[in-house]
């Protein structure tokens, strides 16, 4: 079971599709809140989820409040947690989906605000950076109150595979995944540790790995989401996992280092006023600071490589 620092702690999830109740069971499973809120256009659909979900509460580590909820809901909540959005129609253009689901964020942080929410927002819509840009601007509040999953997934992912190769615990792997959360993020090998040995040295002395394992450890992260929608059409339980993970960080008061999509203000020398995927010190506060790495001169190009395309798209759209 977790353990919660707060009294009364309260999540809000606006969206009951896959990631929403993927994220909401794991949260009945870990006792992560006392209280769960299930918003949802379909409000009949937030009723049955919640109805099932509360079937379930003889097995769970802890009681939770758990019902289908209104706008008004959110007054009060820790944090709001966004997975709705629209998917791609037939021959539409990415900067036209890009637009609709930024017209839906906009509606949706607007009546979150509108009940004087004054927590955390974490996005988790996809394309994450982008959505989570528009959360910020449709919230007023300040960016370290409003954050994206980012490439949390991503290097869960990566962990997973570097454990796999080399047969020590993913516990004891730290590597991140950083940028965009899409084709042009990267892994920071440079700062990937085994436990408190550098991954470069681990390759120097284990016959496991070799250092053309890197590239393919990178494309089986960077193609996971791809290879498993071809499989079985959606990813949910992965990501319902990871918003666990940010969301206890936040009400336990961690000061967990995890890679999530934050506001850049020029931490890094590269495109500013934009979200990105960076390793962030998360606490009750939200975003306490960036830990900035000391990235190598290629990393730090392919930083800038995919803070450029995300500005790109910032600029192309209505916002």
């Amino acid at each position: 079971m977790v353990t919660n620092n707060k009294t009364n702690s309260k999540v809000v999830i606006i969206g009951t599709g896959m990631v929403g109740m993927s994220f909401a069971y794991s949260l009945l499973n870990q006792g992560t809140a006392k209280e769960l809120v299930l918003i949802d256009i379909n409000k009949e659909r937030a009723i049955g989820e919640a109805m099932d979900l509360n079937h379930g509460m003889s097995f769970a580590p802890r009681k939770m409040k758990i019902y289908a909820g209104e706008y008004s809901d959110c007054e009060g909540a820790d944090i709001v947690v966004i997975t709705a959005g629209v998917p791609q129609k037939d021959g539409e253009t990415r900067i036209n989906l890009l637009n609709r689901n930024a017209a839906i964020m906009k509606i949706v942080v607007g009546q979150v605000m509108k009940n004087n929410f004054d927590g955390i927002i974490l996005v988790a819509s996809n394309p994450v950076d982008i959505l989570t840009y528009v959360a910020w601007k449709a919230s007023g509040l300040p960016p370290s109150k409003v954050i994206g999953s980012g490439t949390s997934l991503d290097t869960a992912r990566l962990r997973f595979e570097i454990a796999q190769k080399i047969n020590i615990s993913v516990k004891n792997i730290h590597a991140y995944i950083m940028g965009e959360h899409g084709d042009s993020e990267f892994v920071c090998w440079s700062q990937a540790y085994v436990g408190a040995k550098p991954l470069i040295e681990i390759i120097e002395t284990m016959k496991e790995i070799e250092f053309k394992d890197l590239e393919e450890i990178h494309n089986s992260v960077k193609n996971a989401a791809y290879e498993i929608i071809k499989r079985k059409k959606a990813t949910y339980y992965g990501i319902g996992m990871t918003l666990v993970s940010i969301t206890s960080a936040i009400l336990n008061d961690e000061n967990r280092i995890i890679p999530i999509s934050v506001y850049n203000d020029g931490i890094y020398d590269t495109e500013k006023d934009l979200y990105i995927g960076l390793p962030a010190v998360l606490n009750a506060s939200g975003v306490n600071h960036i830990m900035k790495l000391k990235l190598n001169n290629k990393e730090l190009e392919q930083l800038d490589e995919s803070a450029t395309i995300l500005k790109n798209i910032l600029n192309q759209m209505d916002i």
